[in-house]
């Protein structure tokens, strides 16, 4: 498999679709995010797996997102998520709300195979007072009352992660974020940005296979280098605070988040290309 260009892969995801994003302590394509802004993506249907951050709250400012699933949209010490809190208030997005544990249980069911899995711990919760599609039944195999919720299983269209390195054959290896595996094989098509590729097979290394995403999975990857910043990435780099601090201040306006816009996602390149 050879690598794509970021502009490719993210003319690859049409409007509409239910997009699955990793949190930002769990390798999110930031760099895919913000390729997404500059196609002018419409309509995206944003699954936070299982919350939602950085990239979420900038495809939300950016009018790409029409729908958010999560369990909640932070970022983090910076406070709340500027440009997801005015388009709740504003109603120009759908929010479904979700838990962490539905979520992950929902994307287990598609990973398996099955239609639905058991639940505990949401009954009795507002919850399921809007999430018609969840179910709350008898334990068929108990002879007292035992309520059980049952979440249907949930096929992202296209899930997105950012990887340390994949090699020539579509490996990506992602380290202990075992999630990101399940988020694959429940995912339609998986896009990866990576910050190397490297030789060999990833597979055949006995201390990174068990860290790996099989090509089979990867639908394509891309190059994109320092692509989650600025989140961490495992031991490659930290969380840049004084980033995601002034993002934080700037988006608390549209005029700031505009601008904010303008220097980091739309002059970016070409800034960088000059220096």
């Amino acid at each position: 498999m050879s690598p794509t260009t970021l502009e490719a892969m993210a003319a690859s995801v049409p409007d509409g679709a239910l997009l699955a994003l990793p949190p930002d302590n769990s390798l999110p394509s930031v760099a895919l995010a913000k390729a997404l802004v500059r196609r002018g993506a419409r309509g995206l249907r944003l699954l936070g797996v299982p919350v939602s951050g950085f990239a979420t709250d900038l495809l939300i400012g950016a009018g790409c997102v029409a729908e958010v699933e999560t369990s909640a949209v932070s970022l983090g010490e910076a406070g709340f998520a500027p440009r997801f809190s005015a388009a709740v208030k504003a109603g120009t997005i759908t929010v479904r709300d979700a838990t962490c544990p539905a979520i992950h249980t929902m994307l287990q069911a598609a990973e398996k195979g099955v239609p639905f899995m058991p639940l505990r711990g949401v009954i009795g919760s507002d919850i399921l007072a809007n999430r018609r599609d969840w179910r709350v039944v008898q334990n068929p195999f108990s002879d007292a009352p035992d309520r059980i919720l049952l979440v249907p299983a949930l096929h992202p269209d296209v899930a997105a992660i950012h990887a340390v390195m994949a090699d020539a054959h579509g490996n990506v290896w992602v380290g202990r974020r075992r999630e990101c595996a399940t988020l694959a094989h429940a995912s339609r098509r998986l896009l990866v940005t990576v910050e190397r590729v490297v030789p060999g097979n990833l597979l055949e290394d006995e201390r990174l296979a068990p860290g790996t995403i099989s090509a089979t999975y990867v639908d394509s990857f891309a190059v994109a280098e320092r692509g989650a910043q600025p989140v961490a990435l495992l031991d490659e780099y930290g969380f840049d605070a004084s980033y995601v601090s002034a993002y934080a201040r700037a988006a608390k306006t549209e005029e700031g988040f505009r601008a904010w816009l303008d220097a980091n996602v739309f002059n970016a390149p070409a800034r960088i290309a000059a220096e």
